[in-house]
């Protein structure tokens, strides 16, 4: 997400340093690069900052602390940067209760300054989701193959989805990213039995624009995380979200408010508490009745969104705002 939001900034004419502790990642995520964006490895903690590199915004993502010796450089500049912490998704009330609130700095470099929470969500009222280019849905293929996407973790629930899918009366299609999700299918299919009519393709690592073109694609798309999400969501296709696990469970709240305010029907919200619990639970028949319903609703969420206003043109009216 942070990728996306630099290169959207500086496509809106924002110069944009982005700072990543490893950004290997962006080799294959966005070879070309994106002008207007320049990477640099994250700072030392007290690595010391010339003049030069005041900013007017600074933004801190998904709870990482800014080092040392950048607070006291942005304590030093002769404007202090509006500061903004921006927060994981969530669509839960304490997160819109928390959004836009200061969180004035008490102690260290940067006594004095205020950094403000900044939360993504579906409402109006919270930082809204970050809007990207929206491929044209494939065409329905002849050939009555349901084509589905897998993006995951190590859902408990994979072998069984897997069995339920083998057993559907058409063809199935997987097209598996590479990483952690063609392990955990790999694994997987060794329970089936050899003469599964299941076709599986590993991906290799693809570009964001790659991805929104996969996700496009499919009938059903598999995600995790945020970013995924938020791509799923403009695809305008049925979604399974995986939302990262959490030892304490904190994240099926996190769930839970997501299926209420995205106005989940119920076979969908079965398929997320399934996809997501921590033992292996069988997930609703994917029917063509079933498919019809949870495609109505990725589509009318997508519409809804649609209508707001982006995370990026919300961050920049804050800035201004607060500037």
């Amino acid at each position: 997400m942070c990728w996306r939001l630099a290169t959207q900034l500086a496509e809106r004419g924002h110069s944009v340093t982005l700072y990543v502790d490893d950004a290997s990642a962006l080799q294959w995520m966005a070879p070309l690069g994106s002008p207007g964006v320049t990477v640099l490895a994250w700072p030392k903690e007290a690595a010391s900052f010339d003049i030069e590199d005041t900013a007017q915004v600074v933004i801190e993502a998904f709870g990482c602390d800014l080092p040392q010796g950048y607070q006291a450089a942005m304590a030093a500049w002769p404007k202090a940067p509006v500061w903004i912490n921006l927060e994981y998704f969530s669509a839960e009330d304490e997160a819109l209760r928390n959004h836009g609130l200061p969180s004035p700095v008490l102690h260290g470099p940067a006594k004095g300054l205020s950094k403000w929470f900044f939360y993504p969500g579906l409402s109006e009222k919270s930082g809204g989701l970050l809007h990207g280019p929206r491929p044209q849905a494939a065409m329905p293929l002849a050939d009555n193959c349901l084509r589905i996407s897998v993006f995951c973790y190590e859902p408990a629930s994979l072998g069984k989805w897997l069995k339920q899918l083998s057993e559907l009366p058409q063809s199935v299609r997987l097209q598996v990213t590479a990483g952690r999700a063609t392990q955990a299918v790999r694994l997987a299919m060794q329970a089936l039995e050899p003469d599964h009519r299941l076709e599986v393709k590993e991906l290799p690592y693809v570009s964001q624009t790659e991805f929104d073109q996969l996700l496009a694609a499919q009938d059903l798309n598999l995600v995790r995380g945020e970013d995924s999400l938020a791509r799923a969501i403009w695809a305008g296709k049925a979604f399974l979200w995986q939302i990262y696990h959490q030892d304490d469970g904190v994240h099926l709240s996190k769930l839970s408010a997501f299926l209420k305010a995205s106005q989940a029907p119920d076979v969908v919200v079965q398929a997320h508490l399934a996809w997501n619990a921590d033992q292996a639970t069988a997930l609703p028949v994917l029917s063509p009745a079933v498919l019809k319903e949870w495609t109505a609703w990725a589509i009318d969420l997508r519409t809804r969104l649609s209508q707001q206003t982006d995370l990026l043109t919300r961050l920049e009216s804050w800035a201004a705002a607060h500037g």
